[in-house]
């Protein structure tokens, strides 16, 4: 491989890389390919870790993703189109080896696929702050989503607050809502492993066969199973609200909107990252919410979530069982040397 100059402009024509792709129902692969680099206002990225975002993944690992949802799914940089092959993934950090000579030797983080080097537009990459390892950054695209949805939910101080289903995704919400002075927080998830976790980040553990309030102003739904959709709404109380952050795929899932649901008053939304939250929108770009979502990485018990790395050279064997339903993995990485 030709070394790269050092320069702000001046990057070599050819670097190679190897990247991950799915290739196939349940088949992953590393392939190789050549970068063409252009000359101004790139730079290229020699990756330390890659999050892989479990319950996205295993739809576009299983191919179950829904046709009419192919263009929403698509990651920002994505190589291919669904069903496959695609080269996928939204949670790289690394250090810039080339580009500007102001951004060399720094961390960034990157919207990009699984790949141990790859360009990027200047404008693309969010610096990490020094207080937050590479590793941990690479929960930032997850917290750009816990935080895009109390926005959507407009939770606040003194709020009673539930969240069913203690993924990462539903985790970090919890940690973010147990920051709002005043606010009581409670986790429900069937698996009792997550207990300590969701203890450290501030909030009250609970399983589905537990006594449960019935009176939340604000409940977030991140299970992605109907059962904890029907706990979710159990769990607000007179016009409360029901955040629902799960994604489904392909699947039907059956709403009980019957019972107390009216008389109640309930509000049900939806939240999703592909869209700044309404009530930011005017002031806030995608930039200033994924840096803002960056600084929240700051506190070391983050570190709990981040509990599995596998080597990107064991990826294709070892990657299929991180994506399994039976994986214990939260946010696993991918580490690269």
């Amino acid at each position: 491989m030709t070394k790269p100059t050092t320069s702000r402009v001046g990057i070599a024509n050819h670097v190679a890389a190897r990247a991950l792709w799915y290739a196939e129902p349940l088949k992953v692969e590393l392939r190789s390919e050549r970068l063409e680099v252009p000359s101004h206002d790139m730079a290229l990225v020699r990756t330390l870790y890659s999050g892989v975002s479990r319950g996205t993944e295993r739809l576009v690992f299983s191919g179950n993703v829904p046709e009419s949802e192919f263009q929403s799914m698509r990651a920002p940089l994505q190589v291919g189109d669904f069903p496959f092959p695609v080269k996928y993934g939204y949670c790289a950090t690394g250090i810039v080896e080339e580009g500007p000579k102001d951004l060399i030797g720094r961390t960034f983080f990157c919207l990009h696929p699984h790949q141990d080097r790859f360009l990027a537009t200047l404008d693309s990459l969010t610096e990490v702050p020094c207080n937050v390892p590479a590793r941990r950054a690479t929960l930032a695209a997850n917290m750009e989503t816990a935080l895009n949805a109390h926005w959507d939910a407009a939770s606040g101080p003194c709020d009673s607050i539930a969240v069913v289903g203690a993924g990462v995704v539903g985790l970090l919400t919890a940690y973010l809502a147990a920051r709002l002075p005043g606010a009581d927080v409670i986790v429900i998830d069937s698996n009792p492993g997550r207990a300590a976790i969701a203890e450290a980040f501030g909030a009250r553990f609970a399983v589905p066969g537990d006594k449960l309030p019935d009176d939340r102003d604000v409940v977030f739904h991140a299970s992605a199973t109907p059962g904890g959709l029907a706990t979710a709404l159990g769990l607000a109380g007179l016009e409360g609200r029901v955040v629902e952050m799960s994604w489904y795929g392909a699947k039907p899932v059956a709403a009980p909107l019957g019972g107390a649901f009216h008389s109640r008053r309930l509000q049900l939304i939806s939240s999703q990252v592909g869209k700044v939250a309404a009530s930011r929108r005017p002031r806030w770009d995608y930039g200033r919410r994924i840096a803002a979502a960056m600084e929240l990485l700051d506190r070391p018990e983050l570190d709990l979530l981040v509990n599995e790395e596998i080597a990107f050279e064991d990826a294709p064997e070892l990657l299929p069982g991180i994506l399994s339903p039976e994986s214990t993995a939260l946010a696993p990485v991918i580490g690269y040397t």
